[in-house]
């Protein structure tokens, strides 16, 4: 059985097992934190062209084939596993760990208690041994830009190029400001101990 410490950095989420301590080494957390407005950034930018384009419909392409590659670029230039994830994916690769879901029921929560006015993220160390991985979370929530794919009405074509594209789809039902899901950046740990 693998033992680990999960530990909440400056406390930013209330999901520690146990108290809150700094990290000694923080400058991941800020990495983290240009990763996840980087492919969000980059994503959303991508969207915008695609709809201007031609409309919604071609949207489905760039989640479909742009943002997988765009999270690997990243992913492959920074070391870290860089990504998307949700309670309700469209795309089963992007469903979430265990500690990723508690995280998102957490987001989901603060945004159904009303507005807020900052980015909800958190930040974790998982120590192992002498080994820690390292754990970024950003929530997404549903925008505007969301609400033609992932909205409560969706226009029967593109709801056909969905169930198409992603047959086991769970993504629809969205009001704005809903938590659509989260960016997710993990630092594995460089070298974990064998199971006792």
């Amino acid at each position: 059985m693998k033992r680990f410490v999960l530990t909440a950095i400056a406390g930013l989420c209330p999901l520690a097992l146990g108290a809150a301590e700094p990290a000694a080494d923080t400058a991941w957390m800020e990495q983290s934190r240009q990763l996840a407005m980087q492919l969000g950034g980059e994503l959303k930018a991508e969207l915008g062209k695609a709809i201007a384009a031609g409309g919604p419909i071609a949207a489905i392409n760039v989640c479909y084939l742009r943002a997988p590659e765009i999270a690997a670029q990243l992913s492959l230039a920074s070391g870290a596993r860089v990504g998307r994830t949700a309670l309700r994916v469209r795309n089963p690769s992007n469903a979430p760990d265990e500690l990723e879901r508690a995280v998102l029921e957490q987001f989901a929560a603060d945004l159904g208690a009303g507005p807020i006015d900052r980015p909800l993220e958190a930040m974790f160390e998982i120590r192992r041994g002498d080994a820690v991985e390292r754990r970024y979370m950003r929530a997404i929530p549903t925008d505007a830009l969301c609400l033609a794919c992932h909205g409560e009405s969706i226009a029967p074509e593109l709801a056909a190029v969905i169930a198409r594209d992603y047959p086991r789809d769970q993504a629809t039902g969205f009001r704005l400001g809903q938590l659509r899901g989260a960016f997710s950046v993990v630092w594995p740990a460089p070298s974990l101990p064998p199971d006792p």
